[in-house]
């Protein structure tokens, strides 16, 4: 099983979290702080929401999740043969699961991940994180910190 990974910038968790809710027909396979993540059958697809005020309706990044480590060792192999700038993460831990996966960047900036789940993990990047209703909350303990543009790993 293979499905696209859409994760989306969002302004309001509970809000988006409504919205997708509805629009879906299905709720949130995980919520946690600054984190929500959809496993929609049909289209198949895993939409993740990282509450980032004020950068709400923008991309996070996008990805492939596949089954198996086999699968993202392939894709390195894959990609390193197609002469494709590939950073590797294998045991990595990050949107509150442990992942192997494979990062590529677009001409244009966007970042793909092919990435399979290992297993649930308590913490969103090994790091505590803050509530997400905090105003004042640590930017480097929210979701924003593990996934950006510059990050070294995320969901």
């Amino acid at each position: 099983m293979s499905r696209v990974q859409l994760a989306l910038n969002v302004d309001d968790l509970d809000q988006s979290i409504a919205f997708y809710t509805k629009l879906f027909g299905t709720g949130p396979a995980k919520v946690k702080p600054g984190y929500a993540n959809f496993a929609v059958a049909d289209p198949a697809l895993k939409l993740v929401l990282l509450e980032n005020p004020g950068q709400g309706g923008s991309i996070n990044h996008l990805g492939v999740e596949v089954d198996s480590s086999e699968k993202v060792h392939a894709e390195i192999a894959r990609l390193t043969e197609e002469q494709l700038f590939t950073e590797e993460e294998i045991g990595a831990t990050c949107c509150f699961a442990t992942q192997d996966k494979v990062w590529v960047t677009a001409p244009d900036a966007e970042r793909w991940e092919v990435y399979t789940v290992l297993a649930d993990a308590e913490t969103f990047n090994g790091e505590p994180v803050a509530s997400s209703t905090a105003a004042d909350a640590d930017a480097d303990a929210t979701p924003a910190a593990c996934c950006t543009p510059t990050a070294a790993n995320c969901c």
